[in-house]
């Protein structure tokens, strides 16, 4: 059987209202216990984040769900050719944060799509990766002729998940306990780093007869969890052993008073390994598949946050594969941190961009802290 090329032949991107600057942040998630944070400033001054977006309006009313969001992303690829929905024949959508848990995501954003037929649905789980993983099946099913043509997504809508009613009732029990009524920092650091919005891709097994269009030369990813503990995660406790103490075992009561449906961030895990991890596999990949720094025209890393900028480039020099920084693209301190989507906004933004030239390759990495698993791509303009 021959295998069929690729192509990513149109991107786009949603975000849910306008952009929410550092200043206004609480204005739409709420003050925890009536105060404003005291962590927050700390936190935004580390991860470069000037302007994210929330599907929620001030005082925190919900104007979007994520399936809604990515339905929108979806119907951008074929603006003014709408009749071109019921062409898809497969869709394939990755998020961290769900609307639901069941059904799943994926069936969820079809279902905003009536113009769309009866069609193949996946919906990668995980966190980061989760976008990348659905770029991945949908590339596959091209490759191997099962369809011609798939639409990717990632998207996230983590803003609800951070509304301070999240965590009233463990603030109200600490101030009964005369503790200190602030969450801890594992949970509110997040509070400061995440944003909503979802894009798309188109692929197909043609290329664009006018314009650009991305070949996927390969996909690629790899799991640490073999060896480490979760560090983000969400509907669990971690537990002095490392391991996670799933919602379901709680209590309605205990749910609310320890914000178990709250997501976490063992950070002290996160700053420790996540670069050095990462860059592992990342030194293979380029071993195995023959590429050279100099080969590679843009480097569209996921970052959660700018501190891990200088710590990424340090790890390349010391692995032997350093790219200069004018060679990178990215955009989290305009649109925040959107999890599974975030690689996706990078591409949408440089394909729109004009900078790119027939040649050039574009190498994509995707790390996500949960358990230590990373995704990385190269992609070529043709």
């Amino acid at each position: 059987m021959s295998l069929k090329e690729v192509y990513i032949t149109r991107t786009s991107t949603f975000f849910p209202n306008n952009p929410v600057s550092n200043d206004e942040m609480e204005e739409y998630l709420g003050y925890i216990n009536n105060k404003p944070s005291k962590s927050k400033r700390i936190v935004l001054r580390n991860n470069g984040i000037t302007n994210r977006y929330y599907a929620l309006e001030k005082g925190g009313k919900v104007t979007h769900t994520n399936a809604q969001m990515t339905a929108l992303a979806i119907k951008q690829l074929f603006n003014g050719h709408p009749g071109d929905l019921g062409k898809i024949e497969l869709l394939s959508c990755g998020t961290s944060s769900p609307d639901q848990l069941m059904p799943s995501h994926g069936v969820m954003v079809h279902g905003w799509l009536p113009e769309t037929k009866a069609i193949e649905v996946v919906s990668p789980s995980g966190v980061c990766c989760a976008g990348m993983h659905a770029l991945k099946y949908a590339y596959m099913a091209i490759k191997t002729g099962d369809v011609s043509n798939a639409v990717a997504t990632g998207s996230e809508r983590m803003s609800i998940s951070l509304r301070s009613e999240q965590f009233e009732d463990e603030v109200q029990q600490l101030i009964a306990l005369e503790e200190n009524p602030y969450i801890s920092f594992e949970k509110e650091f997040l509070r400061w780093m995440l944003s909503d919005g979802a894009s798309a891709f188109l692929l197909s097994d043609k290329k664009n007869e006018e314009g650009i269009s991305l070949r996927i030369e390969w996909l690629e990813g790899v799991s640490y969890a073999q060896e480490m503990e979760a560090c983000m995660y969400m509907g669990s406790e971690k537990q002095e052993d490392g391991t996670l103490k799933s919602f379901h075992e709680y209590s309605h009561h205990e749910l609310n008073e320890h914000s178990i449906l709250s997501i976490k961030q063992d950070v002290k895990l996160l700053s420790e390994y996540i670069v050095p991890l990462g860059g592992i596999k990342l030194k293979e990949l380029f071993e195995t598949k023959g590429i050279k720094p100099e080969d590679i025209a843009y480097f569209l890393p996921h970052m959660s946050s700018n501190f891990f900028k200088s710590k990424i480039y340090e790890r390349l020099e010391y692995n032997g594969i350093g790219i200069p920084y004018e060679k990178w693209f990215v955009n989290l301190s305009t649109v925040g941190n959107v999890g599974a989507a975030s690689v996706y906004m990078m591409v949408d933004e440089l394909f729109h961009s004009g900078k790119l030239k027939k040649g050039d390759k574009i190498l994509l990495l995707v790390p996500e802290s949960s358990r230590f698993s990373y995704m990385y791509g190269l992609l070529t303009v043709c």
